[in-house]
């Protein structure tokens, strides 16, 4: 068995490679490979003792409370969800979102804010499908999601695209986490679709990691 330290971003192209375990760690990943020559496609792979890392992988994922209502859970744990909140069931094998980043966590205590029982609102980069969850939960009457990568998870009605191709005012929420140079040539679409806006991604002055609600 092998392991290698690697970049968050690259969580969708670890499991493409047959990662055997990942284990999330503050700003980087620890992966595991059966084999070296898997583990050298993302750097210099190193020899470690047998482990359980199916096991390993399934304990470093436990639920997570986030604002006031959300209960973030991986779909394996059954521990209960706490009264007067919502179950956010969340695979953290599948695209980018598992709820555990502070832009995704600020995302989702915005929503609770401002997201309104029977609201339209559409998920821009929707990834893992987080935040079109959430919507739903929170009570939404109609959610639908985006993004360039066909792979991104189809939990609610989806395009492969993104904002620009979406008719003005169509919406009455738009949530986009992304990052800051996307959220910047996608702001006058971001506006145009819908009267209120959740946008994160990036970093204030200060380097801390920021949502903005407009």
């Amino acid at each position: 068995m092998y392991r290698i330290e690697v970049s968050p971003d690259l969580l969708a192209d670890l499991y493409e490679a047959g990662t055997s375990g990942i284990i999330e760690h503050d700003g980087w990943l620890e992966a595991f490979f059966e084999d070296r020559e898997s583990a050298a496609r993302f750097g210099d792979p190193q020899a470690c003792e047998e482990t359980d890392f199916l096991q390993q992988t399934y304990d470093a994922w436990p639920p997570l409370l986030v604002g006031e209502k959300f209960f973030v859970v991986a779909p394996w744990r059954e521990d209960p969800t706490p009264a007067g909140r919502f179950r956010l069931e969340i695979n953290p094998g599948m695209q980018c979102g598992t709820g555990r980043h502070p832009c995704t966590q600020l995302c989702l205590e915005a929503m609770e804010r401002i997201v309104r029982p029977g609201d339209a609102v559409l998920d821009v980069g929707t990834g893992s499908g987080i935040l079109a969850r959430a919507a739903k939960l929170l009570g939404a009457g109609r959610v639908v999601a985006c993004d360039l990568d066909p792979e991104a998870a189809k939990v609610v009605p989806f395009f492969i695209g993104s904002a620009d191709a979406v008719r003005p005012g169509s919406f009455d929420v738009v949530v986009a986490n992304i990052d800051e140079a996307v959220i910047g040539e996608l702001r006058p679409d971001l506006e145009r679709v819908a009267r209120r806006r959740i946008l994160s991604g990036f970093r204030d002055e200060k380097g801390r990691w920021a949502c903005i609600t407009c």
